[in-house]
């Protein structure tokens, strides 16, 4: 029997454990994190899998101190395996198991390597990303590739929709290359690193929205950041305004518009720097408005962005 240490987090850590569980991986030790009391939870605990099944799990702010290493290190796994874990792991760790480590990563890598690539991708337009499981090294998502597997991006998808694809895309992957992969014979592709990115991660601010870009820009980036996560925000008559969902309509404005908000037979649109945007669910000073309560409020007449 294969022995692992595994560090996890997030639907994909919670997915993938189970996975190696299901094929009788020996689970050593689960490295985790503490939840962010900041941040919204709304996927899967890995810590509470881990404690169903007798696990021992430990949640090291810094899994690279010599008190960790050693510890781990005394277990003597044959692998590693990196589910959505947000820490890097340094050399001294990554040469401890004597089969490899692995990492579970979000994009069809090379493309989109580094953080929140479900993002990314929607925010560029692809049509579709997938799951790539590829071994270790101390610079992100660079190793060789054992297993991939790709799902589509729909024009409306957003980036919770994604995840949750990209989720069962990595538990497919795993699944069915991990038999070889214990037995020693899975594949090692190189990566061409030229035929991808390296992308960092995203601030609530970078969801403002800048109305000089096109509709469908502007779609990709409302539905890249939609909740659960921050949200695509503007400023209209002076106060904060959240745009949650939008879609992308076959209208285009007459002339040279500024952008600019309305709303027309209960629907509300914006015009944006070309083309214009339906605006299926926003909200304006943190409360949630339908377009026919917006107009019973504010008129129907166009109200320029603040931006």
């Amino acid at each position: 029997m294969s022995s692992a240490v595994v560090f996890a987090y997030h639907n994909v850590g919670y997915r993938c454990l189970s996975v190696l569980l299901a094929h009788g991986v020996d689970v050593a030790l689960v490295v985790t994190h503490k939840n962010n009391p900041k941040e919204t939870i709304w996927f899967d605990s890995v810590a509470e899998l881990a404690a169903l099944h007798g696990i021992p799990t430990i949640t090291p702010d810094n899994p690279n101190t010599p008190e960790v290493i050693t510890q781990i290190r005394a277990l003597q796994p044959d692998f590693f395996f990196s589910f959505y874990y947000r820490e890097m792991l340094k050399s001294e760790l990554l040469e401890i198991p004597k089969r490899g480590a692995l990492n579970m990563h979000g994009s069809l890598l090379p493309k989109y390597r580094g953080r929140v690539p479900v993002n990314w991708a929607i925010i560029h337009g692809e049509t579709e990303t997938g799951s790539t499981l590829h071994y270790m090294t101390e610079k992100p998502d660079n190793g060789d590739i054992v297993a991939q597997q790709a799902v589509p991006i729909l024009p409306n998808d957003t980036a919770l929709q994604v995840f949750q694809k990209v989720t069962v895309a990595a538990e497919i992957a795993l699944n069915d290359v991990l038999p070889a992969l214990l037995a020693g014979n899975a594949p090692r592709i190189r990566q061409d690193l030229d035929k991808g990115g390296y992308f960092g991660g995203r601030k609530a601010e970078d969801g403002v929205i800048d109305w000089s870009q096109s509709a469908q820009a502007i779609h990709n980036l409302v539905r890249a950041v939609a909740p659960p996560y921050p949200g695509a925000t503007t400023r209209l008559m002076g106060k904060t305004m959240r745009v949650l969902q939008t879609l992308v309509t076959k209208c285009t404005a007459a002339g040279k518009e500024p952008p600019s908000f309305y709303v027309k037979e209960g629907k509300a649109y914006a015009i944006c720097g070309q083309g214009v945007l339906r605006v299926v669910q926003f909200e304006l000073d943190g409360i949630a408005m339908s377009a026919a309560e917006f107009a019973a409020k504010y008129g129907a007449q166009r109200f320029e962005f603040n931006c």
